[in-house]
């Protein structure tokens, strides 16, 4: 689903709907729908079928659109990542999630998740709260807003993505969806808003929160006050941090490729862009993978779909086993992970080491990854603003969908703090540059797809290679950063190996 106020960028809004609609319209018995604005939706979300849900009651192998692509359970995570084997659930722990306008339907979304996927669970401990006004009632899903009814109906999918996923991980934690309108546009009306809210929530949640942030802006937005508008933010964060809270940040969904604010945001810069909130030295950048958890893909063909807009099987088809992480680079879409040098922050010290890579005296993102693809999405109840046949579990990807899930994990790392008599972590990028590596799996160029299959107009950005050649990841002619051993500006460090990283956390 389109992550919201930019979860930084999702796809291309234009392109997607025009490759989202003509995959619904050859398979009948999926829908593929986007979030209401051009600030970025990640691919979906595609909702699975009845059939699918009867034949399959113990929710095993799960796949949609006929069988093309593949989506993943809380199980299924938890155990691709190394989250089953922790003891932690986030007892005692407190995790906002920051949403504009929030979800009304968003307790019972998250119950219907529970009761499906984690019955033996502890029941979910949920608020959503409004400290500037509830402004759901007006949500309308026809409306053509960028900030307003509209807005309010799509923002209601990435709350709900939040609300599951982060209890998917934690699900001890005090779960807290912090909705405030309106929705932000380009940083024109809603930053102002979203910190005061977050302002607020420092003071009223205990030591050791951890905030999610599935939203962005490219740097360029803010235009010549960059640094002025964005250190007045800042101090919210280094407030927090203070008091021990940790801020979790998307890197986004786009790539290298920003958009701007004409025409209702759907013109790009001309060059690579990094992404704010994301770029912040007071957040940890959280970048996107594709997890081919139990499958592999292997394409035969570069062609993803066929002359009458159904998926071709050819591309997507894949072979059984594995658990690999490769960079979020999905061209079909397109959509991949954001991350880059920033335009506005000097490079920090804890990021000396990787200086050459950055290129300079920048800050780099981001910092670590999670699995964030369509092909390989994460199942999501959704309620609100739908007609009740409608409601359904959905495949959502994108980095806001990785975002709640580390900062989640984070959590757990602050529980184990908790337990040694440790205090709360405060700012965790810094900390990640100086844990073992043994913390992250790292996320390596990687190559998949038939020799001799690629055809000879496609650009350096083809279906098979994640960077097995050193191409760059991108979404379309905006340059981007290639996959590299060890840090990169795709994956940061790679993903976190769930026990490693919480120890590593707890001891740092």
């Amino acid at each position: 689903m389109r992550r919201s106020i930019s979860a930084v960028a999702a796809a291309v809004a234009a392109t997607l709907a025009i490759v989202a609609a003509t995959a619904a319209t050859a398979e009948a018995d999926s829908t593929v729908t986007l979030g209401p604005t051009a600030i970025r939706v990640a691919g979906g979300p595609v909702q699975i079928r009845s059939s699918w849900l009867q034949d399959n009651p113990g929710w095993s192998g799960c796949t949609a659109a006929g069988g093309n692509l593949h989506c993943y359970l809380p199980s299924d995570i938890r155990e691709a990542y190394g989250v089953d084997q922790l003891p932690e659930q986030g007892e005692r722990q407190t995790i906002v999630l920051v949403d504009s306008y929030g979800s009304p339907r968003a307790a019972d979304e998250l119950q219907a998740f529970h009761d499906a996927f984690m019955p033996t669970f502890p029941e979910p401990n949920f608020d959503q709260i409004f400290p500037i006004g509830n402004p759901q009632e007006k949500g309308n899903p026809n409306a053509n807003g960028q900030s307003g009814p509209g807005a309010a109906a799509g923002w209601a999918g990435e709350a709900a993505l939040d609300v599951q996923w982060a209890y998917a991980i934690a699900p001890k934690a005090h779960i807290v969806l912090l909705a405030t309108p309106p929705a932000e546009t380009l940083g024109v009306q809603g930053f102002p808003n979203l910190f005061k809210a977050i302002d607020g929530a420092i003071d009223t949640y205990p030591a050791g929160t951890v905030f999610s942030m599935s939203l962005g802006v490219a740097e360029q937005t803010f235009g010549g006050a960059a640094g002025v508008q964005t250190a007045r933010f800042d101090q919210v964060f280094q407030k927090g941090i203070a008091k021990g809270d940790s801020f979790f940040v998307a890197s986004g969904d786009n790539g290298t490729t920003g958009l701007t604010k004409q025409q209702k945001d759907s013109r790009t810069y001309p060059f690579p862009t990094a992404g704010w909130p994301t770029s912040s030295p007071y957040v940890t950048s959280v970048g996107g993978t594709q997890l081919q958890f139990g499958w592999t893909w292997d394409p035969q063909s570069d062609v993803p779909f066929n002359a009458d807009g159904s998926f071709n099987s050819a591309y997507f088809q894949s072979t059984a086993g594995d658990n690999l992480n490769v960079v979020w680079n999905e061209s079909w879409l397109p959509a991949a992970t954001g991350g880059g040098p920033s335009a506005v922050y000097p490079l920090p010290s804890w990021q000396s080491d990787v200086e050459s890579i950055v290129g300079g005296d920048h800050r780099g993102t981001p910092d670590v990854s999670w699995n964030a693809a369509v092909n390989g999405a994460v199942l999501v109840n959704l309620q609100s603003f739908m007609a009740p046949e409608d409601y359904g579990f959905y495949l959502i990807g994108g980095t806001s969908a990785a975002t709640p899930q580390v900062a989640a994990l984070t959590a757990l790392a602050n529980e184990r703090r908790e337990s040694m008599a440790e205090p709360p972590l405060g700012n965790v990028a810094p900390r990640l540059y100086s844990i073992a590596a043994g913390a992250f799996v790292d996320v390596a160029p990687t190559h998949q797809g038939a020799a001799g299959v690629i055809s000879g107009n496609l650009d350096s950005n083809t279906m098979f290679d994640y960077n097995g050649d050193g191409n760059a990841v991108t979404v379309g002619s905006v340059p981007g950063w290639p996959t590299l051993a060890g840090w990169d500006m795709t994956t940061g460090f790679g993903t976190p190996w769930a026990p490693t990283y919480v120890s590593e956390l707890a001891a740092s």
